[in-house]
């Protein structure tokens, strides 16, 4: 059974107000999990991006489940999209089926999380620069521990952002020389989850009740373990830092009780994701990788947020 989330009230505002004279096709997409704002940022504005040209966008929610994902994709090879554009539940299983969209003729772009596997082509690769992003993340947990501490790590291996941004965090202590003054005593996964990023920091926790900090691959597993730590009296004496600024994750840096976070820019990589597709339509040769960075954002940047509250 097929479940779609169709965003199109964008697409009809922008038709209407003359940025589209006629439908010139329709682009599926495929995102980790709408659940997290920071996606259905990337799908609105895929959405309002892809009206000015004329093409529809129909987004669906993967929700961890790359199996999920797979059917997803090819209902959208059955519906024959002109496009398809994934942010991968599994970054290499998700290869067999990107495979069936090459063997239909139907380009396919990964937004945000990059496609592993082999064999399967993707035509460009729009995403935060995860790496850099999290030498930024590092950088920020040196300067909230005073350059000394335990610390421990919530990722999401499966994925390839998360997979860089724990691989950046590390890359940037061996680099700045703190390997041996800021420990890592434990890294578990937490499937980026809020749920599991709270049941991840509770065994941490229990495990290693002397952490003094840890980083978390995005902002839902941040609020997870802030939760967790709140709920054994820990959230004032250990630094969370989190990845992607979203709204009440800035609200909670605000407040005090997130250290940082390292901000993403979705709007932008919605919007460039569907430029990609456009330039690549108009025969124009199109980068295979385009990266964004990112900023720490701490209660400096929050204090001067309007945003907030």
């Amino acid at each position: 059974m097929r479940k779609t989330l169709l965003i199109a009230f964008l697409a009809a505002c922008f038709a209407a107000a003359g940025f589209a004279a006629e439908k010139n096709g329709t682009i599926g997409v495929s995102l980790l999990a709408m659940s997290n704002p920071f996606f259905k940022d990337i799908a609105d504005n895929m959405a309002a991006e892809a009206a000015r040209h004329g093409y529809e966008v129909v987004a669906v929610d993967g929700n961890f489940d790359v199996a999920r994902q797979s059917n997803q994709v090819k209902d959208f090879i059955a519906s024959q999209y002109d496009c398809i554009v994934l942010s991968p539940c599994d970054s290499k299983a998700i290869g067999s089926v990107i495979k069936e969209a090459n063997d239909a003729g139907i380009p396919v772009f990964t937004v945000d999380i990059a496609s592993m596997a082999e064999n399967a082509k993707v035509i460009a690769h729009i995403a935060t620069d995860n790496f850099a992003g999290g030498r930024v993340a590092a950088d920020g947990m040196v300067a909230a521990l005073g350059g000394k501490g335990k610390i421990g790590i919530l990722g999401h291996p499966e994925v390839e952002s998360g997979l860089m941004r724990a691989n950046g965090f590390k890359a940037q202590l061996k680099d700045l020389g703190k390997e041996k003054d800021i420990v890592i005593v434990a890294e578990l996964p937490a499937l980026g989850s809020r749920e599991r990023g709270f049941s991840a920091c509770q065994d941490m926790m229990q495990a290693h009740p002397d952490i003094d900090g840890i980083f978390c691959i995005n902002d839902p597993t941040v609020l997870g373990a802030l939760a967790a730590l709140e709920g054994i009296g820990k959230a004032d004496r250990v630094k969370l830092i989190g990845f992607d600024g979203m709204p009440e994750a800035k609200q909670a840096i605000k407040d005090g009780k997130l250290y940082g976070s390292s901000v993403q820019f979705p709007d932008r990589l919605g919007i460039k994701v569907v430029q990609a597709f456009i330039n690549y339509m108009n025969g124009e040769e199109v980068p295979g990788v385009e990266l964004i960075g990112t900023e720490l954002y701490t209660k400096a940047d929050a204090d001067k947020d309007s945003s907030l509250k």
